[in-house]
């Protein structure tokens, strides 16, 4: 009889069970396996703030709209899909198939499979960089970390890291990755060269690691250790080991970065530890089996995923306590949040146009968003000269200018997006600015007049931008100019 080299679900097996299982799911890597698929929904179009959790056991991924904290969607990709990471435009999300030995890479607009990218043996974590041009993906049985250039979805480079490549973070200034290996140490990797630079020895078996928004540290779970060990990323040296439940296996820091949440698979629970201190200061019970954990932009709630019991629950950061529970697939691993933003459209008037020289001109931005009302700012420019910036409220931003010279002007206004809705410039309008007529009078003094006594005439031309002004008169014949008062003796 054939032997069925398919890694089995660990279930509630303990340590021993989960080091088995990753040990199992890497031999097992490149053999043939066929993986029942549930029925698939179908799939829309979205915005909004999601969260994409890849079941290994069900070969897809399932979509959660965090707004309703249901399933709206779920994507088959390939053979046991186990790490997932978001783009930071939401544009994309990446999902490493570890079984498949490729990377499936979603459309998060569509939510459908618009490549495949062929990686190392047995992929298990991605980290996209924070400017969206690559993702780093680690392959635990190649011992090495593909990079994926994203604006071609191909391999650029495979860099070698320690033996048993699982976790992968990269710094928010994007220049570094930190890689687990079930070696016991860290891989650091210089993403200008994509070397590694240093490798930092930590607890037995890291497998999670996730970096703080400041990119000062490190939290690096280890399995078999319990703890989860700090590292300075300005030194690469462990400053700190903090003892958490029992066989830790995620971690994901909070936006504000005063939290971190672990997941602890043989406990059903959760650690939160204060980045402050580096204590254990509250432990949240969830379901069986946690593993991945992601926390959402806003930094209200954290996603936890059990793989045992095969949903994800939903943590409120403020109280530390679960409010929801999402049925998904069949072995939920990992976790990844992004939001697509609602697309925007800007357009500009200017009123009155044309205007006359100094004569006050409003100018109207106009600015309409797929995803509610828009808010943020509206930097309105003269070709490439900037104008000012107005508050965008109820769906306009105004500014008021009139210093422009006589001539045409080319005018745009750029929106500057906000949490819900992309940036987007106007297309430009001619403003035309005229000069302001020249207005000539005639006076005429004594008026009344006795005959035969001299008259004086006065010719007063009005330049443009001025108003009347104070004429000297003399009785004398001169020459008309065109801002000097001229007066004409008649007699």
């Amino acid at each position: 009889m054939r032997e069925d080299f398919r890694p089995k679900p660990p279930g509630r097996c303990g340590r021993r069970g989960w080091w088995a299982f990753v040990r199992s799911v890497v031999a097992a890597v490149g053999l043939a396996q066929l993986m029942a698929v549930p029925a698939i929904a179908v799939a829309k179009a979205q915005v909004g703030e999601h969260a994409y959790v890849a079941n290994y056991f069900s070969s897809n991924v399932s979509v959660i709209d965090t707004a309703t904290n249901t399933v709206t969607t779920t994507v088959p990709v390939g053979t046991n899909p186990f790490g997932v990471a978001v783009t930071p435009n939401g544009t994309r999300a990446y999902v490493t198939n570890l079984s498949s030995s490729n990377v499936s890479v979603i459309d998060t607009a569509t939510n459908t499979v618009t490549a495949t990218v062929p990686v190392g043996n047995g992929p298990f974590g991605v980290a996209v960089t924070p400017n969206g041009t690559r993702a780093y993906v680690t392959n635990a049985n190649s011992n090495n970390v593909s990079v994926i250039d994203t604006a071609t979805n191909t391999v650029t480079d495979t860099i070698t890291v320690g033996n048993g490549p699982i976790g992968v973070a990269v710094t928010p200034n994007g220049t570094r990755a930190y890689v687990t290996n079930l070696s016991g140490n860290v891989s650091v990797i210089d993403t200008a060269t994509n070397t590694v630079t240093d490798t930092i020895t930590v607890g037995t078996t890291p497998v999670g690691v996730a970096v703080t928004p400041n990119g000062t540290r490190a939290y690096v779970t280890n399995l078999n250790s319990d703890n989860v060990s700090v590292i300075d990323t300005a030194t690469n040296t462990v400053t700190d080991t903090i003892t958490v439940g029992t066989t830790p296996v995620g971690v994901a820091v909070t936006p504000n970065g005063t939290r971190a949440y672990v997941t602890n698979q043989d406990s059903d629970n959760v650690s939160v530890i204060d980045t402050v201190t580096n204590t254990v200061t509250d432990t949240i019970t969830v379901g069986a089996n946690p593993r991945g954990v992601a926390v959402t932009p806003n930094g209200t709630r954290a996603y936890v995923t059990n793989q045992g019991s095969g949903n994800v629950s939903v943590i409120d950061t403020v109280t530390n306590t679960v409010t929801d529970t999402i049925t998904v697939g069949n072995g939920p691993a990992a976790v990844a949040i992004g939001r697509i933003k609602g697309a925007s459209t800007t357009t500009v008037t200017a009123a009155p146009n044309p205007a006359k020289a100094g004569q006050p001109i409003t100018l109207t931005a106009h600015v309409t968003c797929t995803l509610g009302a828009p808010t943020g700012t509206v930097q309105f420019f003269d070709g490439t000269t900037s104008l000012g910036t107005a508050t965008v409220t109820g769906g306009t931003a105004t500014l008021t200018v009139s210093n422009r010279a006589v001539g045409d002007h080319q005018v745009t206004a750029t929106y500057s997006g906000d949490a819900n809705c992309d940036p987007s410039p106007s297309p430009p309008i001619t403003l035309t600015i005229n000069r302001r007529p020249l207005t000539t009078t005639v006076t005429a003094a004594p008026n009344p007049a006795q005959a035969r006594p001299p008259i004086t005439l006065t010719i007063k031309p009005r330049p443009p931008h001025q108003p009347p002004a104070q004429t000297q008169n003399h009785t004398r014949h001169s020459s008309h100019t065109s801002h000097t008062a001229v007066s004409v003796k008649v007699s």
